[in-house]
């Protein structure tokens, strides 16, 4: 290709992104400068996360300016090479964008050997950035004991199947919520978990009594909001809350609501900590070597959601996160 096509915010959104906060670029393909490389971009990984780096103010990362290409975790293959450490042909996964071409320094990018009977969208979920989020979330934060009963919300998508498989591995009663019955099936049926709550049935207090006799010793919330507030009335003495995300409030065109049970965590002497797993980036070597020997020895599963197009596809397969109707790692293979 002699051209690459990117999206650009055009707009900060109001409520669900919409085509307008979009602008679709056709620029040339980048040549490497001296100590650069160019890839060609195969997989998106489409995160939540991507909603909250569109809005201005302060977060953990910048936000996405306008005008510039939109920020996206991918994998992709290095076209041409002006790197020492990066060679033609290599797969490599960075922070490369929404676009078919990225040029890069290398800053931040990891080669990634392709294993036989692992599909390279893994290498966007457990055995990248998802895997890890789970790993370090629940392990280093959540604290993690042999014999607890953890609670993950959002228990379907990209971090919480692994969340709840890495409890079971661990020795831990592993509780999800999910929206819908094939959802909950999936986990307990395929993943393993003791238990699933669909949230959409309702009655989600007696749901979690019901499911939670003994309380909830580990909290793992990525959803926010109604969810997370109920979660909070069955915290065990000593319980650990991890907030990694709030998928509910991302589109809230009004203040984030915040736990109205916050009290909980004073009743039950528990804390609640947010992370961020870029903290732990010194530690990814070793986190990505165990996940490997797990998903090597079938303990844990790679779920992904692979949606296949080209990259006008983008701003659809976004909105998707917020329906709900994606299982595991969402992820577009570029054609």
């Amino acid at each position: 290709m002699s051209t690459s096509r990117q999206f650009r915010l055009a707009a900060r959104p109001v409520g669900p992104v919409k085509a307008s906060d979009w602008d679709l670029v056709e620029a040339e393909v980048p040549s490497p400068g001296e100590g650069e490389f160019v890839v060609e971009v195969t997989h998106l990984s489409i995160d939540p996360a991507m909603r909250g780096w569109m809005n201005e103010g302060r977060s953990y990362v910048p936000p996405v300016q306008i005008g510039e290409v939109m920020r996206a975790l991918a994998l992709g293959r290095v076209t041409a090479s002006r790197h020492p450490r990066f060679a033609e042909g290599d797969v490599v996964q960075g922070v490369f964008g929404v676009q078919d071409h990225a040029v890069s320094n290398g800053d931040g990018v990891q080669k990634v050997t392709l294993a036989d009977g692992i599909s390279p969208a893994a290498y966007l979920g457990v055995l990248g950035m998802t895997g890890l989020t789970a790993y370090f979330g629940l392990l280093e934060v959540g604290r993690l004991q042999e014999g607890d009963t953890v609670l993950v919300s959002g228990a379907a998508g990209a971090v919480g199947t692994a969340v709840g498989q890495i409890a079971k591995i661990k020795g831990a009663r592993a509780v999800g919520i999910a929206g819908g019955p094939e959802k909950c099936r999936l986990l307990v049926e395929q993943l393993g978990f003791d238990a699933a709550i669909d949230y959409k049935a309702g009655d989600l207090h007696n749901a979690l009594r019901q499911h939670t006799p003994a309380r909830v010793n580990v909290l793992f919330d990525n959803v926010g909001g109604e969810v997370l507030d109920q979660g909070l009335t069955r915290l065990a003495r000593g319980a650990r809350v991890v907030i990694c995300g709030a998928v509910s409030q991302y589109n809230n065109t009004e203040s984030v609501t915040g736990p109205s049970n916050y009290m909980a965590l004073l009743v039950s002497r528990a804390t609640m900590t947010g992370f961020v797993v870029f903290d732990y980036a010194d530690r990814y070597p070793e986190a990505i070597a165990q996940l490997s020997q797990w998903v090597s020895e079938g303990r844990l599963i790679s779920l992904e959601h692979t949606i296949r197009g080209d990259i006008e596809t983008f701003p659809s397969v976004l909105l998707e996160l917020f329906k709900g109707t994606n299982t595991g790692k969402l992820v577009l293979e570029l054609a």
